[in-house]
This record gives C-alpha cells, sequence and structure tokens, in this order.
C-alpha cells in the first residue's frame, strides 16, 4: 500500500483550456475523442446516486435555470462561472494488484464504501453520482457535486475557496495592507485544505491502511517508507479490531437495550393489569357495598312496613300527605310502583292458596264421609248375614262350615251360640 490520493476540481461550462462540463462528462463516459489518455477505455461502474447522462441533463437544467442579481435585477449566470463539482479519490494499489489478489479486491471494496460514506457526509443529496474507474493505472472514483443554491456556485464546495473568500470579504484588520491580506487569506485556503485532508485521511485512509503523505515528498528512504507502510498496516489493523470492538457493544447495549425495553415493557402490563384489577375490585367493593345497603334498608323496610294490605294502603296514603313523601315518591316512583305490583301480585297468589285449600278440604271432607257411609254400609251387612246364620239349623251350619276357605264371609258359630 501506498499514500492516499484526493483531489477536489471545479469546473464552468466555458471551461478553460476545453476543459469545459461537457468535456468533463464525456470523459468520465469515457466516450473516445475525451478517452485520448486511457489506452483501453472500458465502461464506466456508476456505483452510487445517477447515471452519467441524468447526471448532464441535471446539471445543464440547472445550469440554464440558475440567476444572480446585479444592480436589483435577476439575470443569468455566466459561462464561466463554475457549476460543476469534482472530487476524484485514488486507490495506490495497481490494477494489476487489483485483479491479481482477491485481498486487495477486498480492501479496495471497503475504501470504496468508506469513500462513499464520506462524500455522502459532506455534501449530502447535492452528491449526485459516484462513478468507479478500473481502466487506468490505478482503481479511482469519480464524485460529481451539483449545488442546490440558485446561484449554482460551485465554488461553495470547496473548502479552500470558501475560507479565503471570507478573509477577503471581511477585508484588511488595523494596520494591515493588501499584501498582508493576500497573505492570511492563502494561509486560510492551504489551512481548509488540509483540514478537508486530514479528515479524509481520518475518516478514510487510516481504516484503509494508507499513509498521509508520500515518500518522495518528505525525502525518505526505502527503509523509513517501508517501515511506515508497515506501521500504517498495523494501525489499519487495529482500527478494523476496533471496530469490531465496537460493533460487538454495540451489538451487546443494542440487545440489552432490547431485553431491557422488553422487560419494562412487561413491567408496564403487569402494572396496567394491575390497575385495572385494582380499579375493578374497588368497583366491585363500592358495588358489593351499595347492595349491601340496598339490602339492609330493604329488610328494615320490610320489617317496618310487613303487615296487611291495608295497613300498607293507610301507610302510603298517610305518607302522601307528607310533602317529603312527595318529593322522595316522586324520585322513587318507579320503585314504589313495583313494591306496589309485588304485593298486589303475593295476595293474588295468597286468595289462589287459599281457593284451593278450601277446595281440597271440601273433597276430603266429603271423601271421607263416603268412606265412612260405606263402612258402615258393610258392618250393617255382616250384622244381618249374622243374624241369618244364627237362625239355619244346626246341620246346615255345619254344611256351611265344610265349605272351607271358599267361603270368605262365613264364620263359625260363636262361642256364645254354641252356649245358646
Amino acid at each position: 500500500m501506498a499514500y492516499q490520493f484526493a483531489r477536489l476540481e471545479l469546473y464552468s461550462r466555458k471551461g478553460k483550456e476545453g476543459r469545459g462540463t461537457d468535456f468533463i462528462f464525456d470523459e468520465v463516459a469515457r466516450r473516445p475523442e475525451a478517452s485520448l489518455h486511457v489506452r483501453d477505455p472500458k465502461r464506466p461502474e456508476v456505483v452510487y446516486g445517477k447515471d452519467i447522462d441524468d447526471l448532464r441533463a441535471l446539471h445543464d437544467e440547472r445550469a440554464a435555470l440558475a440567476k444572480v442579481t446585479v444592480s436589483g435585477k435577476p439575470k443569468a449566470i455566466r459561462k464561466d462561472q463554475n457549476t460543476l463539482g469534482t472530487v476524484i479519490i485514488s486507490h495506490p494499489a495497481t490494477v494489476e494488484e487489483h485483479r491479481a489478489d482477491p485481498a486487495i479486491q477486498r480492501d479496495v471494496l471497503e475504501w470504496e464504501r468508506r469513500s462513499i460514506d464520506w462524500l455522502k457526509s459532506r455534501y449530502g443529496d447535492e452528491l449526485v453520482t459516484v462513478v468507479r474507474h478500473v481502466d487506468e493505472s490505478h482503481p479511482h472514483l469519480h464524485a460529481y457535486l451539483v449545488s442546490n443554491d440558485p446561484e449554482m456556485r460551485a465554488a461553495n464546495f470547496h473548502p479552500g475557496f470558501v475560507a479565503k473568500n471570507a478573509i477577503q470579504a471581511a477585508g484588511p484588520r488595523g494596520g494591515e495592507d493588501d499584501k498582508a491580506l493576500k497573505k492570511r487569506a492563502d494561509r486560510a485556503y492551504v489551512d481548509a485544505m488540509r483540514n478537508f485532508l486530514d479528515d479524509f485521511h481520518e475518516r478514510v485512509a487510516i481504516p484503509s491502511g494508507l499513509t498521509r503523505i508520500g515518500p518522495k515528498k518528505r525525502r525518505l528512504t526505502r527503509a523509513e517508507w517501508q517501515k511506515e507502510k508497515t506501521q500504517a498496516q498495523a494501525l489499519k489493523k487495529t482500527v478494523e479490531r476496533a471496530r469490531q470492538v465496537k460493533a460487538s457493544g454495540e451489538q451487546f447495549v443494542a440487545r440489552t437495550n432490547d431485553e431491557a425495553a422488553a422487560i419494562r415493557a412487561a413491567a408496564n402490563l403487569e402494572k396496567e393489569a394491575a390497575t385495572k384489577a385494582t380499579a375493578v375490585a374497588r368497583a366491585a367493593h363500592d358495588s358489593a357495598r351499595k347492595a349491601q345497603q340496598q339490602a339492609t334498608d330493604a329488610v328494615s323496610f320490610a320489617s317496618r312496613y310487613s303487615g296487611l294490605a291495608g295497613r300498607v294502603r293507610a301507610f302510603w296514603d298517610g305518607f302522601r300527605k307528607s310533602k317529603i313523601a312527595a318529593a322522595i315518591r316522586q324520585e322513587f316512583s318507579g320503585e314504589i310502583e313495583h313494591a306496589k305490583a309485588f304485593a298486589r301480585s303475593v295476595q293474588n297468589r295468597l286468595k289462589e292458596e287459599e281457593t284451593r285449600r278450601i277446595a281440597a278440604e271440601r273433597k276430603a271432607h266429603e271423601a271421607t264421609r263416603d268412606a265412612e257411609a260405606a263402612r258402615d254400609a258393610a258392618l250393617r251387612a255382616s250384622i244381618e248375614r249374622d243374624r241369618a246364620y244364627s237362625m239355619l239349623p244346626p246341620e246346615r251350619q255345619q254344611e256351611l262350615v265344610a265349605v272351607g276357605p271358599a267361603m270368605k264371609m262365613t264364620l263359625r258359630p260363636s262361642a256364645k251360640k254354641d252356649k245358646r
């Protein structure tokens, strides 16, 4: 591995030295007239956002509609105003290494993912397209930025220009001449771009095992450079390990939070159920107390006003004479009518039962009378039979006795008869 590579450039429709926005779009699309620097052009691969034709259409439409205000009047923007921002990010592995080594392919894919995340974090929805090229010496990405600003000022994408323009717009400080102002603005430009690259180095290069600056610029020996690359790789592994630990920790925290949330949810459900049960119990208790009071009042009422229907009627008639009773009767008229109806039904049932009892007693009396008459008739018949028997001659009596069991009603001569 080697050092990082990231460069930010701006383009206008007019362009410089023929490198306007149309040429840039043709170059990224690998059209032959714009790809003379590539020995074997290959179709670009869009890895994020819109395809190249939609990118071109979006840029050109916004550029045609963009306006600036001059002397209070809106005017179309100039053709030489920068309207397109690009960020080129290159990986130090060669294309041949990338094709031959699966480990390098995995490293490049991870570097690419980190690079796109970094771009999205800096530019948001103004990052329109990211394209991968694999037909040059190193795998690299082209990112294209289109401003949402009505004036479509692509200079706002460039942190160096933003910092420098802010210093120049504020003007010189006390005792500062134009040369000192320019020097301070240039220093702000350099600092802003250094911060831009430091951010890329921290967010992308370090986790990918890349160094901050190459060996030639710092005049490092080969041994020093190899040592720095080894350190970069060690730092990459450390970062990867830290990321794994962080991911494991986050998973543990997420799992713990889920379990805690489930426990809290269950506790809340139990609390709600207990609250509802308590409310139901209280309601049932109140209802039971109310029912008990109503029963007590009913018993008191029954014991106080039970008796003959005439006494009940007299009670109610006397009650009507009271103004308080009238108010109570109006409020409880339904209950009173129900009680009266119940009393009437009880009286009717009592009358019916009394009628049935009298009828049953009459029938029982008649049955008893008939039974007694039948018993008397049987007794008289028996007496007459005995008299007739006693009047028979003795030999006839002996014949009747000889008949035996067939004569159920035959009686032997009594001792009294023999004595006679």
